[in-house]
């Protein structure tokens, strides 16, 4: 297997790809077989968001540098780094299409691995109306926003927001809102992966709403589509036992 290293800017990833860069017999990444990147979470999305724009994919083994790493790989030894990688088992990850339409009229569309989300961009609440598979399931939410989360996100921003936690494989997203006014006691939806959730702004001029797939930022929206991406599915690789699964089971029974 032909690999190549990918390694964040940071101080820390450069000084700790240091040794990984004598252990392997490198190739550059656009002939390779899979990659080794060397940094935090939010570089690895950055990595797989550039796979999505290249199109060309290859499964990603991660090596963590970064803050949480739970898209990545622990730092063992360096030597052995292309042996982890032969061992490490398969996980794919199944992006969300945003498709993101602003007051102008003007149509976006990007990629989100965690999620996407829905934010207010001023002090006044966002106003949205939410439909799922064309059909009107809550005339008005009322709140700072509002984000549709795949099971690889839903310990991301969207546990942080209260939203349930997602086996890998269910065939699930996580409808969840965000400091909701009105209803004020709505917890969100478990949705199938099937569905199509769309957003319209209510209100654009007085109460402006951004859409954010993970990193890629759309201001001023009027409506929102989002549905699961299935031909662009990714592949992550991890040490055995130590996979995506394994993580959310430990993000469950933490106390």
């Amino acid at each position: 297997m032909k690999l190549a290293l990918v390694v964040s800017h940071t101080e820390k990833a450069q000084e700790g790809a240091a040794d990984l860069r004598a252990a392997c017999d490198w190739v550059p990444p656009e002939e390779a077989d899979a990659l080794v990147v060397v940094g935090g979470d939010g570089f690895m999305l950055h990595v797989l968001h550039e796979m999505l724009s290249s199109g060309r994919v290859v499964p990603a083994y991660g090596v963590n540098l970064g803050t949480v790493g739970f898209l990545m790989n622990r730092l063992k030894s360096k030597k052995a780094i292309a042996d982890r990688v032969a061992r490490a088992r398969p996980v794919a990850v199944v992006p969300l299409e945003m498709t993101a339409i602003t007051q102008g009229g003007v149509e976006h569309r990007h990629y989100a691995i965690n999620e996407v989300s829905l934010l207010r961009e001023t002090r006044m609440t966002a106003k949205l109306e939410v439909k799922v598979n064309g059909k009107v399931r809550m005339a008005e939410l009322a709140g700072d926003g509002v984000l549709v989360a795949t099971p690889a996100g839903s310990t991301a921003y969207n546990l942080s927001a209260n939203g349930p936690i997602l086996p890998l494989g269910s065939g699930m997203l996580a409808l969840t809102p965000l400091s909701p006014f009105r209803p004020r006691r709505w917890k969100g939806a478990i949705l199938p992966d099937s569905a199509e959730v769309s957003f319209t702004v209510r209100e654009p001029d007085r109460r402006p709403v951004a859409a954010v797939a993970d990193q890629s930022e759309v201001r001023d929206v009027a409506e929102v589509r989002i549905a699961v991406a299935r031909e662009k599915q990714l592949t992550l690789l991890f040490d055995p036992g130590q996979g995506l699964e394994e993580r959310i089971f430990a993000e469950q029974f933490q106390v």
